[in-house]
């Protein structure tokens, strides 16, 4: 079977979100008091996630999908958003405990899934953890947004929805290592 070429419109665009991250650390450096500075990172992060549906879906559309595109885009997803979690700390927008647990998960999915390819397994996305990735994605859009409009100000909404994700995350985690004991018991790997 014949792969897509690596400089096609999907990939440019993955590599579009990873090139992105370093201009989030700047943006998020301090914090971003002025309306600019806040509409940049807020705009910044959406462009990001907005990339992340156009790349798949042109991927799929147009058959270029290809493994390198596979392994890049949730990889340019999870680097994204932990820099976004991870500056959103010591600027006081977000608690670093809830970071840390959000961040573990992500890393302890991601171990799993190579174990379990390791053993011919694919733990594809679950409904929860798409649930996560909706309500966090969403939840750091608002707390990115970070000037009130109309005197009201996002960020607690945001971290309302910030808890939520993090319901799902764990929720989404138990699944998976569910699913992986199952498949293990089932296959005797």
């Amino acid at each position: 079977m014949k792969h897509p070429r690596f400089w096609n419109l999907p990939n440019i665009l993955t590599l579009l979100r990873i090139l992105a991250v370093p201009v989030m650390v700047w943006l998020l450096w301090e914090e971003p008091a002025t309306w600019s500075r806040s509409l940049a990172a807020f705009a910044t992060f959406v462009g990001a996630m907005l990339t992340d549906i156009l790349d798949g879906w042109l991927a799929r559309r147009w058959n270029l999908v290809s493994p390198v595109g596979a392994y890049l885009d949730p990889l340019a997803d999870k680097l994204m958003v932990a820099t976004t979690l991870i500056m959103l700390i010591p600027i006081g927008w977000v608690p670093a405990w809830l970071v840390a647990l959000l961040l573990c998960r992500e890393l302890a999915i991601t171990g799993l899934r190579g174990i379990a390819s390791q053993h011919g397994m694919v733990l594809s996305a679950s409904s929860l953890g798409k649930f996560k990735t909706a309500y966090q994605s969403t939840a750091l859009g608002f707390i990115l947004f970070h000037v009130p409009v109309l005197g009201i100000h996002p960020q607690p909404s945001g971290l309302l929805l910030l808890y939520v994700a993090t319901f799902f995350s764990i929720a989404s985690a138990v699944e998976y290592f569910a699913l992986f004991f199952r498949e293990v018991r089932a296959t005797g790997a």
